[in-house]
């Protein structure tokens, strides 16, 4: 318990007082924001914030993990190593992104084409290499089976062990991307992807808690509420780590905002989310933890395909927070209540991972 306080104490302080200098940094070198233009309005005045914030939020993280080690005498698990190698991984991605931006003096940064082959090769890196890495037990970070609130009976390695991996890595990367878009997309207020970040990750330092507390590994005869998780501790780690960056970033990021997170933010959150689900075995509850940014996902989703069809609007302009924005919802509002609802879904989420070990 120790080890994660360390992590999630030492990450908020490295972002807190680390934002301002990197903020001065970016300053310096005019580093700033670039809007579209077929965005609301108020965003205009936004041009110019610095941004790749997101490099302090890895930065912390790295450093709270690095700090929580060192309390704990050893080596970070090959969960651990995982899990950061997703979100550094997407993190460069986004980083390159951001900087194209800045450098071309445009809203548009990689092409379609480059930023998939990015994240196409960490994502595929990254599932093939979390199937690896067997422990004492014979635990692997990563599972071939879908997972809800721990394994299920559905193995994509049905048709064998090729197979499997093949399913796998096609099926994790769908989660690397479906994650990493839906912060991206909700990135779109001061504070508003940041705050919500927060909560998800929190879940998870409570999954990981839980799943250390009741892990197999742990009993000598494991009973039928155990869970199959091979680093649960680290999971949790991991988390803390990031809740403490969100934290302190959060502190700069709120608005008015003196810094954005960027697309380095975005993609290396939407990653450690992708990871932390897969490799704790709750790809689907995630969802739920994470509602809020697939209630964002979904409105985009919804006035894409409801324009193509009739060429009709759902919303007065996708994602769903810039909908309130036009429907007159002042800025802080809309970000604060989203929290609240963030918040009410990740209680929803413990709650049925909770009561799923109760009732079992």
């Amino acid at each position: 318990m120790i080890a994660i306080l360390v992590a999630s104490g030492v990450s908020l302080l490295v972002a807190l007082f680390g934002t301002p200098l990197f903020i001065r940094f970016l300053v310096r070198r005019n580093y700033g924001q670039f809007v579209r233009q077929d965005g609301p309005t108020a965003h205009f005045t936004k041009r110019g914030t610095p941004t790749m914030g997101g490099v302090v939020i890895i930065g912390a993280t790295l450093i709270g993990v690095a700090a929580s080690m060192a309390v704990a005498e050893r080596l970070p698990s090959a969960t651990a190593w995982l899990a950061l190698y997703l979100m550094v991984g997407l993190g460069v991605v986004g980083f390159a992104d951001d900087f194209t931006k800045i450098r071309k003096q445009r809203s548009l940064g990689l092409t379609p084409r480059a930023k998939i082959i990015g994240q196409g090769f960490v994502g595929i890196t990254f599932a093939a290499l979390a199937l690896q890495f067997p422990n004492a037990n014979w635990r692997t970070p990563a599972s071939t089976r879908i997972s809800f609130l721990r394994d299920t009976n559905l193995d994509l390695a049905f048709a064998g062990t090729t197979v499997g991996l093949i399913l796998f890595v096609i099926w994790a990367n769908f989660l690397i991307t479906a994650w990493s878009n839906a912060v991206n997309l909700t990135d779109g207020l001061d504070g508003l992807a940041t705050g919500v970040s927060l909560v998800v990750f929190l879940g998870y330092v409570l999954v990981g808690i839980w799943q250390l507390n009741q892990s197999c590994q742990r009993f000598a005869v494991a009973g039928p509420r155990c869970y199959e998780v091979r680093d649960p501790q680290d999971i949790a780690i991991v988390a803390a780590a990031i809740v403490g960056a969100c934290f302190g970033f959060l502190w700069w990021n709120a608005s008015p905002a003196k810094i954005f997170m960027g697309d380095t933010g975005a993609l290396a959150l939407g990653g450690a989310l992708a990871a932390l689900s897969i490799l704790s075995r709750t790809q689907i509850l995630a969802a739920i933890i994470g509602g809020m940014f697939v209630i964002i996902v979904m409105s985009d989703v919804i006035q894409i395909g409801f324009f193509k069809m009739t060429r009709r609007r759902v919303f007065k302009m996708a994602p769903l927070h810039h909908h309130f924005e036009l429907s007159g919802w002042g800025e802080v509002t809309i970000v604060i209540r989203f929290w609240l609802i963030a918040g009410l879904f990740a209680a929803l989420g413990m709650g049925i991972f909770y009561a799923e070990w109760v009732v079992s």
